[in-house]
């Protein structure tokens, strides 16, 4: 998910926003401290324009 984000030029607070989610959720989930559910990772992929598979590696 990082990677995605730094490819596109976003910040967290960007793709928080572009997701409906807190900046610190999507913080938490980069640093692995937070387990997302399906329904989140389904927003973030659709938030990158991605499928859902690149988010799951």
């Amino acid at each position: 998910m990082k990677r995605l984000r730094k490819e596109r030029g976003w910040s967290q607070e960007a793709l928080a926003d572009e997701a409906g989610l807190d900046r610190t959720y999507i913080s938490g989930i980069e640093r692995r401290v937070k387990n997302p559910t399906i329904t989140v990772v389904e927003r973030v992929a659709s938030a990158l324009k991605c499928d859902l598979g690149d988010l799951l590696d």
